[in-house]
């Protein structure tokens, strides 16, 4: 009751209160439903403020000193959430758990509860960076899209929009900032290779910029030569298309010199580079023909001109199998020999 008194006092809002004064709640209903000749006592385990195995070790010790001192049969868990309940394992192997008790605090479900979440949430450092800076960026560029006018790509901005939250919904979906991380741990530990991928890397952002003011300015001249809307977007997606095989090739050729650095090359930068070279000349050639169809060109779908046109991705397609054979062999030949080749 003490500790609950202090607890409460010190921090208000600490739930850990409310589970102390369940277990107290639960010590009343078992002392007065208990045999004559049972003992019930109270518990409380703090653990560390880090959770973890700090944390998990500090429980096990105190959990130590409670069984010697008072020797339990059974025992009941009172916590006040799931991050308590991963210790379970722990104290079952002491003592036996009889019951799980989670103490839940109500709160309002009005808008004063939502806003205290919201505020508290505000006030950490953690959950403010990650709320506001996302929120701030787009309000940013969809501010600065109704500012500008269509002639200065204001209408490129606010479309634009809605594909670089989908990008990054899709990066943090498919988890790939350990990635990243992994990644920018290489160029800390290698810098020799670092700087020249770096400089790759610099390439592929400007490779970027250019990607989409090529496509700016294509869209601009069909757009003041009178062509559909959908002449518009293919022109322009495949005015920038080269730029971005670039931009691929170049982040390929970043990978590439660090896994060279570190030996641990295994030739999927060249497969990568080859599929990707196969996936433009597929997309290049298809939106050629697409254009001139749009655009009213006679074409015809004959074997001759399907062949004729299709002889770049076609190209491709044995180069990129010509890779898989080599890297496959080289891999074969390292897999049965205790020589190293690099690859």
């Amino acid at each position: 009751m003490t500790a609950a008194l202090k607890l409460g006092i010190a921090d208000p809002e600490e739930s850990d209160t409310n589970a102390i004064l369940g277990a107290l709640n639960q010590h009343d209903n078992l002392a007065e439903s208990c045999e004559s000749g049972d003992a019930v006592e109270v518990a409380i385990l703090t653990g560390d403020e880090k959770v973890g195995i700090r944390s998990d070790r500090a429980i096990a010790a105190q959990l130590e000193e409670v069984v010697a001192q008072f020797q339990p049969d059974r025992a009941i868990l009172v916590t006040d959430g799931a991050e308590d309940e991963s210790v379970l394992p722990i104290l079952q192997s002491q003592v036996r758990i009889d019951h799980v008790q989670k103490i839940i605090v109500k709160q309002s479900k009005g808008i004063e509860g939502t806003y205290y979440y919201i505020v508290k949430a505000l006030e950490d450092p953690k959950w403010r960076a990650k709320m506001l800076v996302p929120l701030a960026i787009v309000l940013m560029i969809f501010g600065l899209g109704i500012m500008l006018p269509p002639e200065l790509g204001g209408d490129i901005l606010i479309g634009g929009l809605p594909f670089f939250v989908g990008f990054w919904l899709l990066f943090k979906g498919l988890g790939l900032e350990a990635n990243v991380a992994r990644v920018m741990s290489e160029m800390r530990e290698n810098t020799d290779a670092a700087f020249f991928s770096s400089l790759m890397w610099a390439g592929a952002v400007f490779s970027s910029v250019f990607a989409v003011a090529n496509a700016f300015s294509e869209y601009n001249d069909e757009l003041e030569a009178g062509s559909r809307s959908s002449v518009l977007y293919l022109s322009s997606f495949h005015s920038a298309l080269a730029w971005v095989v670039i931009v691929f090739l170049l982040i390929i050729g970043g990978l590439l010199l660090l896994r060279l650095r570190r030996g641990q090359f295994s030739g999927r930068a060249f497969v990568l580079a080859a599929g990707g070279m196969v996936v433009y000349s597929f997309l290049n050639t298809g939106l050629e023909i697409t254009i001139q169809v749009l655009k009213g060109s006679d074409y015809e779908f004959d074997v001759r001109r399907i062949l004729q046109d299709g002889t770049v991705p076609i190209a491709w397609l044995f180069v990129l199998w010509l890779t898989l054979l080599i890297v496959k062999t080289v891999q074969q030949r390292q897999s049965s020999s205790e020589k190293y080749w690099g690859i």
